[in-house]
């Protein structure tokens, strides 16, 4: 729904928040790059694969699976866009993901969609870093191995990138003064209110 709502040129967290108003039946749910942790990434699919054994065709599993696993090229595309609308592009832009846990004020990087994130925007010829507090080394994974170091937590250090990408909702990344030399903010959780000056873009 959120790319969906993005070609509308609707802000999806504004149909959430009106949703939310409802005394009853609703249940929020929030976008973001991509899934992570070590369940809803993989248990569902052991789910679908028993499933088949039986004769059962669990077609919504996997098709929820190809989009949130899509999420992390979406974000790539949207900031692409956003770069361009600056007349730059994403082959040589400095980046800054801020974020490798899979969900705020953890450590844990399981499966987190970060690590497809930076690996995608290497390809196309950034120079990327991450930020994270909690994780100040990336570690080796099952399918990823960056080899990198947290950058420092400051706004100087963010004033450095053509870029910053909000990857994981930290409350360290919730500070607006962080970013009050930032060029361009893409934010994939709505969790940062942008100082003047700041372009600000939802992806």
């Amino acid at each position: 729904l959120k790319m969906t709502f993005d070609r509308m040129d609707i802000n999806v967290w504004e149909v959430i928040e009106a949703a939310k108003t409802k005394p009853f039946g609703f249940q929020a749910f929030y976008p973001g790059p991509g899934l992570g942790g070590h369940c809803i990434p993989l248990d569902p699919f052991y789910l679908s694969w028993k499933a088949a054994e039986y004769g059962m065709w669990t077609r919504f599993i996997g098709l929820a699976g190809e989009i949130n696993t899509r999420m992390p090229g979406y974000v790539v595309h949207r900031l692409t866009e956003a770069l361009a609308d600056e007349k730059k592009t994403l082959n040589g832009a400095k980046v800054l993901v801020l974020g490798l846990s899979y969900k705020a004020d953890i450590d844990d990087d399981r499966e987190s969609p970060s690590y497809e994130l930076i690996e995608l925007l290497q390809e196309r010829g950034a120079e990327v870093a991450y930020c994270d507090p909690h994780i100040p080394i990336a570690r080796p994974g099952r399918k990823h191995d960056l080899g990198m170091q947290s950058a420092p937590l400051s706004a100087q250090e963010f004033a450095a990138y053509d870029a910053v990408v909000l990857s994981t909702a930290h409350e360290e990344f919730k500070d607006p003064a962080l970013y009050a030399g930032v060029k361009l903010l893409c934010d994939t959780r709505n969790a940062v209110t942008p100082p003047e000056g700041c372009r600000y873009v939802r992806a």
